[in-house]
């Protein structure tokens, strides 16, 4: 086993104006990036440490800064796995893992991971949850991109998605509550949803009260964010959801994430890669989970108003793979 060496560091990116969804702003985003290196080559992952799940910056790094003796006499990837439960902290350090393997190898990550070749992804455009009048005038500068997800989140939800779908009449739209809603709210918005063309609702009730779901009719397929981290979660979704939304600081990193993608296909799940705000050094491993894939949101970047050099590459929704110099 190579002993590595590891570096963590906190980061910062401003975000091009201000992201809102149901839990608050923000107008910059704080990134953790951990960078393993064997003295030759180094590899870097990058996590977003996120408050719903008990996460902080400081305590993420914290968390990954005292892997540093582990790594120093041998950790590897898949001995990580059982070492740090899912999260920010875990996925940083794998997906630094398999970059590092990559240069090591002069290999790609998705041929070490036994994937297809990747191809380009339409990726989703958020829209921040804010006034109508302002959620229908960012609609429609962005009336030609194919998918656009709606940050909700309770009160005054219909008349946000009625001007959303006025301002681009022709998008493809889905809907992401965060929790936001009561099981009243949902009952009451999914039937008005469906006729104005969403395809696809995302986490409306909380985690905890999740159940009622499988007990009550859905009129459009209702994907699980918050209710899936992991493989080890699942079980708990079934009759419940339709869709899983799969994100690398959830599962803990593009290990994970590969066998929750693949076991929710088997147990007939549509699937959803997602991402948290992040730069395109946190895009570029998620964008090996796409193919296949049902829906694609991986516009952390484009939410931005600085990113990475070198970044990942988009032609308006069009994402494509990263470079080798940014990642993998």
């Amino acid at each position: 086993m190579t002993p590595l060496h590891l570096s963590v560091a906190e980061e910062r990116f401003p975000v091009a104006g201000a992201f809102t969804i149901a839990r608050g702003s923000r107008t910059e985003i704080r990134v953790v990036t951990a960078t393993l290196s064997d003295g030759v080559f180094a590899g870097r992952g990058e996590c977003v440490p996120y408050p719903r799940y008990g996460e902080t910056v400081e305590g993420v790094a914290a968390l990954i800064d005292s892997l540093a003796p582990d790594l120093a006499e041998g950790l590897d990837r898949l001995a990580l796995q059982a070492r740090l439960p899912p999260g920010a902290a875990r996925n940083a350090l794998d997906c630094a893992f398999w970059d590092l393997e990559a240069k090591q190898t002069r290999t790609s990550v998705w041929r070490l991971a036994g994937l297809a070749a990747p191809r380009p992804a339409v990726t989703a455009f958020t829209i921040s949850l804010g006034a109508p009048e302002a959620m229908r005038a960012k609609a429609a500068e962005n009336a030609d991109r194919p998918l656009l997800k709606i940050k909700l989140g309770g009160d005054g939800d219909l008349d946000r998605i009625r001007a959303v779908r006025a301002g681009a009449p022709s998008a493809s739209l889905i809907v992401d509550a965060n929790e936001g809603w009561t099981l009243a709210q949902y009952q009451a918005l999914a039937p008005e949803l469906k006729r104005l063309g969403v395809a696809l609702i995302e986490q409306p009730l909380p985690a905890s009260a999740d159940a009622a779901l499988a007990t009550i009719a859905r009129p459009l397929p209702i994907c699980a964010d918050e209710s899936c981290h992991d493989v080890k979660t699942l079980a708990a979704l079934r009759g419940k959801y339709d869709a899983v939304n799969v994100k690398l600081d959830k599962a803990g990193g593009l290990t994970e994430a590969l066998r929750l993608k693949r076991q929710a296909e088997a147990e007939g799940f549509r699937i959803m890669v997602g991402c948290m705000l992040g730069t395109s050094l946190a895009m570029a491993p998620a964008f090996l989970l796409t193919g296949g894939a049902d829906f694609v949101d991986l516009d952390g970047p484009l939410l931005l108003a600085k990113d990475r050099e070198p970044a990942v590459h988009y032609d308006g929704s069009t994402m494509f793979p990263a470079q080798p110099e940014l990642w993998g």
